[in-house]
């Protein structure tokens, strides 16, 4: 049976593609060719690169894709992906040819409950020097991240963050003016 997945991406360097628009662009026609059905695609986004000075301005996009995989299977896809475009883990919230963050599957939270919490309440020091070993989901950063529900609010507005109930729409509402208005379509 398929499975809807919610999926990020960005970059902000070049890659073998070309510049970090076409590096997207490339990034989603593989995912086709890889087996994933394409539902909804947003428009790329210009945002700026996290934390400030950390590297040129990202080009930042969504995509709600289906597919008969289970969530770890497709993460694996995903990271099959990144290591093809040119991806080099440096560290977090580094500059990059290409990043492809699986953000949710349909309603489901993994590994548990308990799981995402820790996640998501991890303080932001621990958060530049831990990664998970295991797929987390919802993104446990997704609430956090105008660079994301800006693009998924296009194409997933009202997909309900399983453990808030919160929609993308009630998500992007609560971030500050101020994180959102530094974004803009491209």
């Amino acid at each position: 049976m398929d499975t809807n997945y919610l999926v990020a991406l960005g970059a902000n360097l070049p890659s073998q593609y070309g510049s970090p628009r076409e590096t997207l662009c490339a990034a989603l026609e593989r995912l086709e060719q890889l087996g994933f059905s394409m539902v909804a695609i947003s428009r790329f986004w210009s945002t700026p690169a996290v934390p400030a000075g950390a590297g040129p301005d990202f080009v930042n996009a969504c995509c709600k894709m289906r597919c008969n995989l289970q969530p770890r299977d497709v993460l694996a896809q995903l990271h099959v992906l990144e290591e093809e475009f040119g991806r080099v883990r440096e560290g977090r919230w580094s500059a990059r040819v290409i990043d492809v963050d699986l953000i949710a599957s349909e309603e489901r939270v993994l590994p548990d409950r308990d799981a995402f919490l820790r996640w998501q309440n991890l303080p932001q020091d621990a958060q530049q020097r831990e990664a998970p070993s295991e797929l987390i989901l919802p993104h446990p950063r997704l609430q956090d991240r105008a660079f994301v529900l800006i693009p998924l609010a296009e194409i997933a507005p009202l997909w309900p963050h399983p453990v808030t109930g919160q929609s993308v729409m009630e998500m992007l509402a609560a971030l500050p003016e101020a994180e959102k208005s530094s974004i803009s379509p491209l």
